[in-house]
């Protein structure tokens, strides 16, 4: 099964949590079932497709880009000819996955630019998910896609110095910056209760690096802060909605 699952598991927060953000800002649909289903096809698809390109290895990827292929043409199809303007919003996602591709063509996708890439593409599923829930506050739209991509390529910055990069004082340093950036720019740009979570996360980012915790102590604890980070975004909406 691992040529058909990602085995990146941070990805995953990604693809729910903003998704999550610009449904419930405006209004849950039936419509967002198919989308969520599209969304998730999608990620399932390009996981191979990128391997593929990566690997050259067509024997290996044909079977899940030929069953993710089979099952998305036709949901896509379907979800584009009940709101059309979903593809011209979609099409805004493909610059920010042709550099995912010349990543993976030139066998760097751990490079934290090519992870920054894959944060703001997933990023943008905020703006179509919150059209398709009828929303029309569009600034708001933009704040919440910027805590999405805020906070996933903070989460970029700081898995490095836990796994890769986690002898490099420099990326350290610069993790600290960001961390503490994101948190005295959202004093300003955000409601004040997100400046907690932001908090917790500038604190781990400058505590944590160095000491002996596991990849899979650091992939659990980081589900449990995107669950938190998710909580305070959404928890207004929860009272409106």
């Amino acid at each position: 099964m691992k040529n058909y699952i990602p085995k990146q598991h941070g990805a995953w927060a990604m693809l729910i949590i903003p998704f999550l953000f610009g449904m419930f800002a405006s209004q849950p649909q039936w419509l967002h079932l198919l989308l969520g289903f599209v969304w998730l096809l999608t990620y399932l698809f390009t996981y191979p497709l990128l391997q593929w390109i990566r690997t050259g290895r067509t024997a290996t990827y044909a079977k899940p880009l030929l069953l993710y292929g089979i099952l998305l043409l036709p949901s896509a199809a379907a979800l584009i000819a009940w709101k059309p303007d979903l593809l011209r919003m979609g099409l805004v996602l493909l610059p920010f996955f042709l550099i995912n591709c010349y990543f993976a063509k030139r066998n760097r996708e751990r490079d934290a630019w090519n992870d920054i890439a894959a944060v703001v593409q997933f990023s943008l599923i905020v703006f179509i998910a919150y059209d398709v829930g009828g929303g029309t506050d569009w600034r708001l739209a933009a704040e919440l896609f910027a805590i999405s991509a805020l906070y996933f390529t903070g989460t970029v910055f700081y898995v490095k110095t836990m796994i890769r990069e986690k002898k490099n004082r420099r990326y350290y340093y610069v993790s600290i910056a960001y961390h503490s950036f994101v948190l005295l720019a959202s004093a300003v740009a955000f409601p004040w209760p997100l400046l907690i979570p932001l908090a917790v996360l500038l604190i781990r980012a400058a505590v944590l690096p160095g000491r002996k915790i596991t990849i899979k102590q650091v992939g659990i604890s980081e589900i449990a802060l995107s669950i938190m980070v998710a909580a305070f975004v959404l928890a207004p909406f929860g009272t409106t909605n």
